[in-house]
């Protein structure tokens, strides 16, 4: 059994959808960061970071529990604990679905994550902030948008890539997003949106 734990959150949404994709049984353990539920001595076991989503795999390698935190990290372990093609094993094409990941991680995530910080939840506005942060995130979805010309998904089929950016983008209201700028992300968006394992796993709070 994995155990995820996690809140209803962009990187939170991740791992639930993740393991929605690859039919893996889970049990969903809430973890309110609005009530520094993060910072849990228990969790802090689990997510020495004092960040979600982490999990636990009771049945993991050699049949050992283990502990996961970091969403990339568990996007990984999940693929290969399932041999599942969303981390393909040709050397090429995993070396790309793995460069797509990092750059969710190094760039989408956190400039995102601050455009929303300023934006919404700042107890002053800061123009500065909120313009080099939104600015940034409309240059990485310009990113993406050129990457998807002619394409589905972001490396041939759908992989830990396109996983790690779904819960991100979905929340692309909160930075006024123009769709019509970037029309192969917006179809990207939509065909995501679309599977039944993305949308089930997006609604992490029912899960």
């Amino acid at each position: 059994m994995i155990h995820l734990y996690s809140w209803n959150t962009s990187n939170g949404k991740k791992i639930s959808v993740m393991l929605e994709e690859l039919g893996l049984d889970y049990e969903f353990h809430p973890i309110n960061i609005s009530k520094d539920e993060q910072f849990a001595p228990d969790f802090l076991e689990i997510s020495p970071n004092n960040r979600i989503p982490a999990i636990v795999d009771t049945d993991g390698p050699d049949g050992e529990s283990i502990s996961v935190f970091e969403s990339g990290a568990i996007l990984i372990y999940l693929a290969e604990k399932a041999k599942s093609n969303m981390l393909p094993t040709d050397p090429r094409k995993r070396m790309q679905v793995l460069e797509w990941l990092m750059w969710q991680m190094g760039g989408l995530g956190p400039m995102q994550g601050q455009a929303h910080h300023f934006r919404r939840a700042a107890k002053e506005q800061v123009p500065y902030g909120i313009k080099r942060y939104t600015d940034e995130t409309n240059r990485l979805y310009g990113v993406m948008n050129k990457r998807l010309a002619g394409r589905d998904y972001l490396v041939d089929e759908i992989s830990i890539a396109d996983v790690a950016c779904i819960g991100w983008i979905s929340r692309w209201e909160w930075v006024d997003i123009d769709w019509s700028k970037y029309p192969n992300l917006k179809a990207w968006y939509d065909r995501m949106m679309a599977r039944p394992a993305v949308a089930k796993g997006m609604d992490i709070q029912a899960v």
